[in-house]
């Protein structure tokens, strides 16, 4: 029988010695029941999401001597037979042979998916003659292939698979009457680039879609015979291309300064000799300024251009981040900024050339917040030998040059710190600095478990470096003899640990809310009893964020204890309401763009580990008490960046986190019922910012951290 309000997927009833009835349905009822009945009694099941949204799957342990299981769904204040198995022993055979087998098929047919990747790769860059020192790599490749396969996403640094996206991003442009039609100057120096590639580079901006702009070409003093005669022949060409030429060579960053003094437009473009602008760059970026015209800096998404033509290697930006700025010149290209706030900073900074870039846009950012990114693919920087596209080893003193560029930035805000170059990537770390420690209330909910708390504040005790800290224990209701002495105990060795009883039905935002106003610390942690310190500096660090007047929540790296990432950022809307990044991503893994290891906006931190100063938490009246066991913290979190604050996580700090030991996972049907009402809470209140997190680029996949869909 059919039904409107469900839809049933797969059912049946497995396992020869324990059954186990397993029903995949899918409903659009947000607040169902169920009941599952074996011969004539009701029978404990669990029932879970398996994406977050409406497909679902509910199990049951079955006695095997129940001849007949029914499930039964509420619709209506009535519930409705849906479900209806016989439990026979050859039935549960064959279920369980199917299945086997399915898995072996599905396993064997995933290996020859990625193998045939594999070898057309193989054959195309090598012709199967790979160089000895990269087997391994390529070997490790492909066991990560494996892992994280699947047929309906591309991995955008895989390049086919990337191109193939592209394919099917394709459609043709329908464009809108522009009212207002700024001339822009797109800055360009100039140095020894060959015919092939400026002319490449000159087309693309000719053939663009919006006609109002210049060209500003600077050439620094080239030698090679080619570029003068390019230069010349484009210069006759269109009336449109001015062409200057230094009589001595200054590098790039006065270079590009006499490109600006040549502007007349009230904005300026910023394009590199060799690289190419999509025909509907320009287009794009008026578009959105007749929007707003308050808008003073637009930037889009880029890729690269390899020597054989191909796409690859995108870089799908966030909207604007601050605290990502600066780890890394995440806004590169295409960028376009107002003019006159340029030449009011002074233009590009002689001495920083290799990040005169970066240095710009952090000078500009600091002027103007009307920012506005684009999550287009609108410029394509090409890949050539000696070129920082190709690795930034070709050019190492950029990331000297970058260290400096985010030192000036901290002198000309007046924050008190320094700048790390990360050991593994090309990347970048701040290091706030303070005089004086402010004390900072650790807060740590629990019920019982003595051991597993035990653990947590030994581990603080013990390798904190930090000193003015208090602990305080919101005890929900501990019973256990074991735990009470365990209170008794630490109040005696350490006057920071105290108890605040929490006596009440569990509601952990209510437990924490009460915690926090019995804090005397102007920063607040809260902490899962089910974690442990790994970083001595762990609270030194976190405190030099938290102050800094923009951040909102900071939040650590956490660890499963097999040192597989279990926290790396949140991120809206993925698998549902929200879900992290990089979970079961190994501990030393780069992430994308470093995310990994440097700092990086992201639009919530888990509760699980996260500090915020004390103010800050109040004025956002702390967690909402109707979310009372899931989602409170991604509440909390976008509640802050609603008051205009950044969230930040920190990949340098990090903790294990066993998950949920204390308390259980959500997977009994009462606990499950009482979760699905409160995603429900999160969509009815936050569904437009759950489905456009503004830290994760919407180009990218809803099913799994950074990946593409694939058209369907």
């Amino acid at each position: 029988m059919k039904y409107d309000f469900i839809g049933i997927k797969k059912q049946g009833i497995y396992g020869i010695n324990n059954p186990n009835l397993v029903v995949q349905f899918t409903t659009d009822i947000v607040d169902f029941d169920l009941k599952v009945i074996g011969d004539g009694k009701e029978i404990t099941y669990e029932c879970q999401s398996l994406n977050g949204n409406n497909d679902f799957l509910l199990q049951a342990k079955v006695d095997k001597n129940i001849k007949e299981v029914e499930v039964l769904f509420k619709n209506n204040d009535e519930y409705v037979k849906v479900v209806t198995l016989k439990n026979m022993i050859h039935s549960r055979i064959k279920n369980k042979v199917t299945d086997v087998f399915k898995r072996i098929f599905s396993k064997i047919k995933l290996v020859f998916y990625v193998l045939g990747k594999g070898i057309r790769f193989m054959w195309r860059e090598y012709h199967f003659l790979v160089p000895i020192s990269l087997w391994g790599k390529y070997f490790n490749d492909f066991r990560a292939r494996l892992k994280s396969a699947n047929p309906n996403i591309y991995n955008p640094f895989y390049k086919n698979e990337y191109n193939k996206w592209l394919e099917e991003q394709k459609c043709e442009t329908i464009y809108e009457e522009l009212e207002y039609k700024p001339l822009i100057s797109l800055l360009i120096p100039v140095y020894n680039i060959n015919r092939k590639f400026l002319s490449e580079c000159l087309d693309s901006i000719l053939e663009q879609s919006y006609s109002n702009f210049e060209v500003c070409l600077v050439d620094d003093c080239s030698t090679l015979e080619e570029t003068k005669k390019t230069l010349e022949e484009y210069k006759k060409k269109d009336k449109r291309i001015k062409v200057r030429y230094r009589k001595t060579n200054g590098h790039i960053s006065k270079t590009t300064n006499d490109a600006l003094k040549m502007a007349n437009g009230e904005f300026i473009g910023l394009i590199d000799d060799d690289d190419l602008l999509d025909k509907d760059a320009l287009y794009e970026v008026v578009k959105v300024i007749n929007e707003d015209k308050k808008i003073d800096m637009i930037y889009t998404d880029e890729d690269k251009l390899d020597p054989h033509g191909n796409y690859c290697n995108p870089h799908f930006k966030p909207d604007f981040s601050p605290d990502t700025l600066l780890s890394l010149n995440y806004i590169c290209h295409f960028t376009v900024i107002r003019k006159k706030i340029v030449e009011d900073v002074g233009g590009f900074e002689v001495g920083l050339e290799g990040s005169q870039d970066h240095d710009l846009f952090l000078k500009v950012t600091e002027k103007t917040n009307n920012i506005y990114h684009i999550p287009k693919i609108l410029y394509h920087w090409r890949m050539v030998e000696g070129s920082t596209s190709m690795s930034i080893d070709n050019k190492s003193y950029a990331t000297d040059k970058g260290k400096i560029a985010i030192e000036n930035a901290l002198k000309r805000r007046k924050i008190k710190g320094h700048v790390e170059k990360d050991k593994v990537s090309t990347y970048y770390r701040v290091v706030y600095e303070y005089d004086k420690e402010p004390l900072v209330s650790i807060i740590i909910p629990t019920r019982d478990y003595a051991d597993i708390l035990k653990t947590c504040v030994d581990s603080i005790y013990e390798k904190t470096t930090y000193k003015n800290f208090e602990i305080i224990i919101a005890n929900n209701d501990s019973k256990e003899k074991e735990t009470l002495d365990f209170f008794k105990e630490y109040k005696k060795k350490y006057k920071n640990f105290k108890v605040v009883d929490c006596i009440m039905e569990f509601n952990y935002s209510r437990i924490n809310n009460i915690a926090v106003s019995k804090a005397k610390g102007e920063y607040i942690v809260l902490l899962n009893n089910d974690t442990e310190v790994i970083t001595p500096k762990w609270l030194s660090i976190m405190v030099g964020y938290a102050m800094q007047e923009h951040i909102g929540v900071v939040g650590p790296k956490l660890l499963y204890p097999d040192y597989t990432v279990q926290h790396g950022g949140v991120i809206l809307g993925l698998g549902g309401v929200a879900s992290h990044a990089y979970i079961g991503a190994d501990r030393n893994d780069l992430g994308m763009y470093g995310r990994l290891r440097v700092p990086y906006n992201y639009s919530a931190d888990t509760a699980a580990c996260l500090m915020i100063s004390k103010k800050k938490y109040l004025e956002v009246n702390g967690l909402e008490e109707d979310l009372k066991v899931a989602y409170n913290d991604i509440d909390f979190n976008i509640k802050i960046l609603e008051k205009g604050y950044y969230n930040v996580f920190l990949p340098q700090v990090e903790l294990i986190h066993y998950e949920s030991k204390s308390r259980g996972l959500d997977t009994t049907s009462e606990k499950y019922k009482r979760f699905l009402v409160e995603s429900k809470y999160m969509y009815d209140k936050w569904g437009n910012t759950l489905l456009n997190d503004k830290f994760y680029n919407p180009n990218f996949s809803k099913k799994a951290w950074f990946m593409l869909d694939k058209k369907k």
